[in-house]
């Protein structure tokens, strides 16, 4: 019975209550942030100190107890419809934060060619919305801000002192809030700090980019910088238990492994953050270059069909897509897999039969590898059709060198003969200029006539002269439909 006398006298003296406790408040503000009481006030800290970080600014703020002006607030609204704005809440904390940490920040990584905004993404704390710069923001929202700010700054004083100090073949620059580094020919990074206060007279508006938002390579950049915190506070242990605390098992079994100087010399390098950010970022263009190739290629070349499927589980520096080369209503006869690895710099191809091929980050070579697949595809797809029809391949070319050359690909050709060997299709597949070119050869000639020289009529059985098929007067829907009623009449002919 006293007990419950006692809550009920709680609960009345909380209901009579018109604003918050200040030890509540104190208490839940204890319960996300590090606070400490020095002399009379109380003061937090929320910079990544414990987290292992080595930034000069403090990250400090001050606590205080409201005002009884600031605890009542603007007067009540208005009655009437459309009356006067509602009340601000209540608080009975009042948090002070530094004029440097005020306002809004975040970091913006811009990849530019020119004067052409590639892709761009965006970095900080607080997700993708960028946190109020209202004065009047509450005490829990406060200190998320600022330390938003904290985070920034010293995330662009690390890269601006490794910018400084790395040396690339085209040295980085670092002005005012900018680092400017290239990561390709003619393609430039742009690593800028976006910080605005309530006090600027024109306060700084995120410029509108004419890139794409790459939210891949935002999702990387944040897992990154987590991975450097992470790395700070948990070390490996040691092995034995008595030995140093800090260096790696690998480093402590250079001893009993005799490792020489080359080896101890490639465990204490390190990659620095802007290299890795430069890394995800070349990763970023060329995986943006091989999927523009792709989808180009798809549109402009409707007879073989190109489908790709991109791997869901990458690295933040390394894709997969597979490519499939096919036609339409004969995938079962002839398809032609092709698997691309998208690197920093390069990409790595592994081509039908197993041969691997290295290419540059130059976007013409990947076009002219598929070039080259999609014309050996169709005389493949040729071939394997003659077969099931009981044609016989007599020869065939991935290669060919005669004719005029293709700026793009290689010419490929093959020569198939009828069951009775009666009928000759010669095939020449190009890239570009002519497309498919198909012929066919009689035997025996008809316009053979004895000579002195070749009096006997054996010679007829040679076959005459090629006879050039206008495919775009014959019937089918795609390349091998023609071919295979092609094939079809010259057999029933023969």
């Amino acid at each position: 019975a006293g007990a419950e006398k006692l809550k009920t006298s709680q609960n009345e003296v909380a209901r009579n209550r018109t604003t918050p406790d200040f030890h509540i408040e104190l208490l839940r503000l204890r319960q996300n942030w590090r606070l400490k009481k020095v002399s009379n006030m109380i003061i937090g800290d929320l910079s990544y100190r414990t987290a292992g970080s080595k930034f000069l600014q403090t990250g400090t703020f001050e606590v205080t107890k409201a005002e009884e002006d600031e605890k009542l607030g603007s007067p009540p609204s208005s009655p009437l419809p459309g009356g006067g704005q509602p009340t601000k809440p209540s608080s009975a904390l009042k948090v002070t934060i530094p004029s440097e940490l005020q306002g809004v920040a975040y970091i913006e990584v811009l990849c530019q060619k020119d004067t052409e905004d590639l892709c761009s993404a965006n970095i900080n704390l607080l997700g993708s919305g960028a946190p109020s710069s209202n004065p009047d923001m509450h005490w829990q929202q406060k200190p998320e801000a600022a330390q938003n700010v904290l985070f920034c700054k010293e995330l662009f004083n690390q890269l601006a002192k490794e910018a400084v100090q790395l040396q690339a073949p085209i040295p980085h620059m670092v002005v005012g809030n900018q680092i400017v580094a290239t990561i390709l020919p003619g393609i430039q990074i742009i690593i800028a700090l976006r910080h605005s206060t309530s006090g600027d007279k024109k306060p700084e508006k995120p410029t509108p980019s004419k890139g794409e938002h790459d939210h891949v390579l935002e999702h990387s950049l944040h897992q990154l910088l987590r991975e450097v915190h992470h790395k700070n506070t948990h070390h490996p242990f040691p092995h034995p238990a008595t030995g140093p605390l800090g260096p790696s098992k690998k480093r402590m079994m250079a001893g009993p492994m005799a490792a020489d100087r080359y080896e101890l010399l490639d465990m204490t390098k390190q990659e620095t953050l802007l290299e890795q950010i430069i890394k995800q970022s070349q990763h970023c263009l060329m995986r943006m270059r091989t999927g523009y190739v792709l989808d180009t290629l798809a549109k402009e070349c409707r007879d073989p069909l190109i489908s790709s499927h991109w791997n869901t589980l990458n690295s933040p520096t390394q894709s997969c897509v597979k490519i499939n080369i096919s036609t339409h209503g004969y995938d079962a006869v002839c398809r032609t897999p092709l698997v691309i690895h998208v690197g920093e710099k390069s990409l790595k191809c592994i081509c039908r039969d197993g041969k691997v091929m290295n290419l540059s980050y130059e976007p013409q070579e990947f076009r002219d590898l598929i070039f080259n697949h999609i014309t050996q595809h169709q005389i493949l797809a040729v071939q394997a059709l003659a077969k099931t029809m009981g044609w016989q391949p007599l020869a065939n070319s991935n290669h060919l060198g005669s004719g005029p050359v293709d700026p793009l690909g290689n010419a490929t050709s093959c020569l198939l003969a009828s069951p009775t060997g009666d009928r000759i299709i010669a095939v020449r597949c190009e890239a570009q200029y002519g497309g498919m070119q198909v012929s066919v050869a009689h035997s025996p000639r008809s316009d053979f006539f004895p000579s002195r020289l070749v009096t006997e009529r054996k010679w007829e059985h040679l076959g005459g002269q090629f006879r050039d098929v206008r495919l775009d007067r014959m019937e089918g829907r795609n390349f091998l439909h023609k071919m295979e009623l092609l094939m079809a009449s010259l057999t029933s002919n023969s």
